[in-house]
C-alpha cells in the first residue's frame, strides 16, 4: 500500500488547500455559495483524490485517481485566475497563489507521466 504523504504532489496540493481557504476568506460575501464554495471544493478534491488513489490496490486505479486530482487542480487554476480577473485576488497575493498552483500542477503532472511510462 502506498503512503499518501510521501509524494511531493500531495504536500503541494495540501498546502494549496490551506492557502485557498485563507485567501477566499476575503472574497465578497455574495460569493460564499458561488466562487468561494467551488474553489474550496475543487482544491480539497486534489489531495483527497491523491489519498484515495494511494489506497487503491492497482496501478490503473491509482492513475485514475491521480488523473482526477490533476483535473481538479486545473479547475482550481482557472478559478484562481478568474478570481484575479474579477478583482477578488490582488497582486502580489494572486501571483503567489498562482505560482503555488503551477508548482503543484507541474509536480503532479510529472508524477502522472512517470507512472504512465512504467
Amino acid at each position: 500500500m502506498r503512503d499518501h504523504r510521501k509524494p511531493r504532489a500531495f504536500e503541494l496540493a495540501d498546502a494549496l488547500v490551506v492557502r485557498v481557504y485563507e485567501v477566499t476568506c476575503s472574497f465578497p460575501g455574495e460569493e460564499r455559495f458561488g466562487l468561494v464554495s467551488q474553489l474550496r471544493r475543487a482544491s480539497v478534491s486534489v489531495p483527497t483524490n491523491i489519498v484515495e488513489g494511494c489506497a487503491r490496490a492497482t496501478k490503473k486505479e491509482y492513475l485514475h485517481f491521480l488523473q482526477t486530482a490533476f483535473a481538479s487542480l486545473r479547475e482550481v487554476g482557472y478559478l484562481l485566475d478568474l478570481s484575479r480577473r474579477l478583482g477578488f485576488l490582488h497582486d502580489p497575493e494572486a501571483e503567489a497563489i498562482l505560482s503555488q498552483h503551477d508548482e503543484a500542477a507541474r509536480t503532479l503532472g510529472a508524477l502522472l507521466q512517470s507512472l504512465r511510462q512504467t
